[in-house]
């Protein structure tokens, strides 16, 4: 299907924005496909395919220097029901109250130009996956299955890979497009007798660079020191914890940062009295945390979609371009995400949220083994689980460790421990790292439904807080 087939999300953006009669007018058109395989017991299961089509029109309606918006959104939107779908939108805004975030249309000379290297331009189809993504994967799969039943274990779960164009189009002129691929592999490997469980989890953008037998091989090594167990007390411990783990905290981190609600007092990034604060320093330790649409392997939306409005984005921002920022610069907060009217309450620059985050250290070299071998005594986890928000005012965080947790001992792993409840803030665990490593792609195990692109280093953390022992395995 091409831009000028009558079916197209080309056409279907043309067909909404000529049927519009308010003063503005946004469309957002959304194709996507999925491919996914399931296993259990070391046997594929399932696997399948799916696609899918939605279109949401954004209606302004303005009024001097006053807007007020309606958005309506649809899946599987027929040609003849378009103007229909206009409508309702122009009648939820023509009802609403004025928008607190009202800003003029991004102009077409204010946003970036489609790339110049090889790849989808407006007019091209939208892209695809299929379940042949998954060939090269596969055919490693089915070698891992067999070693890991010669060792007496057994591997269950998922690959899925997703992919989806937005295209944008608006009145004054605006069309934009992004491509997003997707994957993500979680795999967990169990004891014959079930009783000893670990895992480790993937992102990737087309399974080509995913290792499976290196995967699997480390499961099978926390499955061996998990051999021995060990009960702890909860008590606060020297903590290492992996990329993934860092990944959750740090990801809860960031969508916590929003300027709108530290303006307003409501979170951890409010100053005393008022404003922000940015520009204090959270750790004396030189650790940065940013977000880089063009990022090797993590590439994502270099421009903003914004499908509603919310505190912490805006669809009068639709198409603003999204440039690499700092959040935390040598340990000092840099920046908060920022829509066009937040900027100005804030007086900040304008940073746009970006759908990757690297956390970095500038002598971060150490891999965890390294690290095992530098600990005289401390916990090794796996991953997190279960993370809920205690407190937005400290960004007091609590949750479960799951699938391994070990005890190091004079640099070595000596067996497993208990699982434990942990209360930490992401926020007040930044002044207590004594060591970062070198940064690696990695998979958030809690956020993976939401959030894959990321790269985190292992950290040592001093008084880890296991606030009880946990019965989950």
């Amino acid at each position: 299907m091409n831009s000028n087939s009558a079916h197209s999300p080309q056409a279907a953006i043309e067909r909404a924005l000529a049927a519009a009669r308010c003063d503005d007018c946004i469309v957002i058109a959304d194709e996507g496909s999925a491919a996914n395989l399931r296993w259990a017991g070391n046997s594929l299961t399932t696997n399948g395919v799916s696609r899918s089509r939605q279109l949401t029109v954004i209606a302004i309606s303005r009024a001097g220097d006053k807007a007020s918006v309606g958005v309506v959104s649809r899946a599987g939107v027929r040609d003849d029901q378009i103007a229909d779908i206009v409508a309702e939108a122009e009648q939820a805004a023509a009802d609403a109250a004025p928008a607190e975030d009202a800003q003029p249309l991004v102009a077409p000379a204010d946003t970036l130009a489609q790339p110049d290297s090889p790849g989808p331009r407006w007019d091209d189809p939208p892209s695809a996956t299929e379940i042949g993504v998954f060939k090269q994967f596969a055919g490693q799969l089915g070698d891992v299955f067999s070693t890991a039943a010669a060792g007496g274990r057994r591997l269950y779960g998922f690959a899925e890979h997703r992919v989806s164009s937005t295209f944008v189009g608006t009145s004054t002129g605006l069309r934009l497009r992004h491509d997003q691929p997707t994957g993500r592999l979680e795999l967990n490997a169990k004891s014959d007798d079930l009783a000893r469980s670990a895992w480790a989890g993937a992102g990737t953008r087309d399974f080509s660079d995913v290792d499976v037998a290196a995967l699997e091989a480390d499961l099978a090594r926390r499955l061996g020191w998990a051999a021995r167990t060990v009960e702890l007390p909860a008590g606060r411990y020297e903590t290492l914890l992996p990329p993934t783990a860092v990944a959750d905290l740090m990801i809860y981190l960031y969508w916590s940062a929003g300027a709108r609600d530290a303006l307003d007092g409501r979170t951890v990034f409010s100053k005393p009295g008022g404003g922000t604060r940015a520009g204090e320093q959270l750790t004396g330790m030189p650790l940065w945390l940013r977000s880089d649409p063009r990022q090797p392997g993590l590439e994502c939306a270099p421009f903003v979609i914004a499908h509603a409005s919310s505190r912490d984005s805006s669809v009068f921002d639709n198409g603003l371009p999204k440039a690499a920022t700092d959040w935390i610069s040598a340990g000092q907060l840099a920046a908060l995400t920022q829509t066009r009217h937040s900027a100005k309450l804030s007086g900040l620059a304008v940073t746009p949220a970006i759908d990757n985050l690297i956390m970095t250290a500038s002598d971060g070299t150490a891999t965890l083994p390294e690290m095992v071998r530098d600990t005289s005594r401390g916990l090794l986890l796996t991953c997190l689980w279960y993370i809920r928000e205690v407190d937005p005012q400290t960004l007091l965080l609590t949750g479960l460790t799951r699938d391994g947790v070990y005890l190091v001992e004079n640099g070595e792993v000596t067996g497993a421990v208990n699982n434990f409840r942990f209360n930490e803030s992401p926020v007040g665990m930044l002044s207590r790292i004594s060591q970062a490593g070198a940064t690696l792609p990695t998979l958030p195990r809690e956020w993976s439904d939401y959030f894959t692109r990321a790269a985190m280093p292992p950290i040592r953390v001093e008084g880890f807080n296991m606030s009880s022992v946990s019965q989950a395995s």
